[in-house]
């Protein structure tokens, strides 16, 4: 079963910074793409960034600047550097896992980790 596990969530102040951690399972799945969500209250899931197995970044417009994805495919891990918070950030942040080149799904997703950005 694969499995995906999120920790680094917390309260900071604007400016602040904050590094987000996904652990997963699966040997066979180390060079899986790999992304970080987020969802407000009251509002959609969206994409914030996305990494391939090669290393290849995506981000969100509203982020671009100050979060920066990375990984550790010998950890199975995916990270979430963020910096220069502002209160917008303020959502809950969930870690994702495409399979669909495996055969499996897209919907591999994290228990979510709680970043408030507040004074």
């Amino acid at each position: 079963q694969v499995q995906l596990v999120e920790s680094g969530g917390g309260l900071v102040q604007p400016g602040g910074s904050l590094r987000l951690s996904c652990a997963s399972s699966g040997s066979i799945f180390s060079r899986a793409t790999m992304g970080w969500y987020r969802q407000a209250p009251g509002k959609q899931r969206g994409m914030v960034a996305v990494i391939t197995g090669g290393g290849t970044t995506t981000y969100a417009d509203s982020v671009k600047g100050r979060f920066t994805i990375s990984r550790d495919n010998a950890k199975n891990t995916v990270y979430l550097q963020m910096n220069s918070l502002k209160p917008e950030d303020t959502a809950v942040y969930y870690c994702n896992k495409d399979l669909r080149p495996y055969g499996l799904s897209n919907q591999y997703w994290g228990q979510g980790t709680q970043v408030t950005v507040s004074s």
